[in-house]
């Protein structure tokens, strides 16, 4: 669809293709070729599961550092916002979002694995938030989703020195949730995709929705959130066909209403 990024669709599963040589480095139109493709798999009901790959040899390398070397602050209090924009919409796809991580992923790189629900990466592949080092923060989520994530300590000991970790790190401190061999990156990221389709999407939408929305409040307004979702399921024709199913001993074949 776009020049750098392309959605492609097999198997009710999308995946979202980064191709901008040599590092798909994601400047003000990866950007917004990156928002367009979330909403569009995003709206359309034919796509279960979405996966965010950037080909065999890299991630995504980070911002388009010389795009924005010349900036104003007026420049980037503009910019910044459309950049946030970008991830959000990532961040917000109503269905199960796997990052397939090869090479680097490194600052925006970083930053757009964390938009994903799960991150596979292969085994040399290379993950960190190095903005320290020119002088300047994350400014895509990385301040926010990073500590969400693996806690503030990693977090800040990731922002704070700027330095790479290894994908095996990655495992360990929960910014990765799978190694793999780095030519089984994608086959794996689709195996787990695969794993979604023919589920209940309504339901999966709902459930997204509230762990991502409890992790936002108090204990107190995260549950009343968990109510709404799971009382408004009941009115659903995947509800009736799921409790049905298991009523009958049957397996639930699912329609998405």
């Amino acid at each position: 669809m776009g020049e750098f990024v392309r959605v492609e669709v097999s198997d009710q599963i999308a995946t979202i293709r980064l191709d901008r040589p040599k590092m798909n480095a994601l400047n003000g139109q990866v950007q917004r070729e990156i928002r367009e493709a979330a909403q569009l798999v995003d709206a359309d009901p034919a796509v279960q599961a979405v996966i965010v790959y950037g080909g065999e040899r890299v991630f995504a390398a980070g911002a388009d550092i010389k795009e924005m070397a010349d900036m104003s602050y007026a420049d980037m209090a503009t910019h910044s916002g459309a950049l946030q924009d970008c991830f959000t919409a990532v961040a917000e796809i109503g269905k199960p979002v796997i990052a397939a991580i090869t090479g680097y992923a490194l600052g925006g790189g970083c930053e757009l694995a964390l938009c994903a629900d799960f991150r596979v990466a292969g085994e040399s592949a290379k993950l960190g938030q190095p903005e320290i080092l020119l002088g300047i923060i994350p400014g895509a989520g990385g301040t926010q989703r990073l500590p969400r994530l693996v806690g503030p300590s990693k977090a800040k000991d990731l922002i704070f020195s700027g330095r790479h970790v290894t994908a095996a790190e990655a495992l360990a401190i929960g910014l990765v949730d799978k190694v793999v061999a780095d030519d089984q990156v994608y086959t794996a990221a689709l195996e787990w995709a695969a794993t979604f389709v023919g589920g209940a999407t309504v339901a999966l939408r709902s459930a997204k929705q509230a762990v991502d929305r409890g992790l936002e409040v108090d204990l107190e307004t995260g549950l009343e959130i968990e109510r709404l979702q799971f009382s408004g399921l009941f009115a659903t024709e995947d509800a009736k066909i799921g409790m049905r199913a298991f009523s009958e001993k049957s397996k639930a074949k699912f329609v998405g209403r």
